[in-house]
């Protein structure tokens, strides 16, 4: 495991934290980041932008199709076009870890 893993927090951490924070019970504090979750995730679907204030913003970007290499064999093969989610920080959230 790399060190940044190890330094993640898990759901149940932050559940707790955010809980203890606010004086409720757990099982509130998970439904809500639940329903969070779940907000960010409607969002991109249908609009493809969520943007949390103070933390960044996420969106939706397509990646075309393009060549690639089998790290096994060494074989071409073909990625197939996508899209996928993208995070971008804050300004706020950039400042407060520098």
């Amino acid at each position: 495991m790399s060190n940044t893993a190890s330094k993640a927090l898990l759901k149940d951490e932050i559940i707790g934290r955010v809980a203890e924070e606010n004086n409720i019970s757990k099982a509130l504090s998970g439904k809500q980041l639940a329903s969070i979750v779940k907000l960010i995730q409607q969002q991109l679907a249908k609009k493809g932008v969520f943007i949390l204030p103070g933390i960044g913003k996420f969106s939706v970007v397509k990646r075309a199709a393009r060549a690639g290499r089998n790290p096994r064999n060494g074989e071409p093969i073909r990625i197939t076009a996508r899209k996928v989610a993208t995070f971008k920080a804050a300004k706020e959230l950039r400042d407060a870890i520098a």
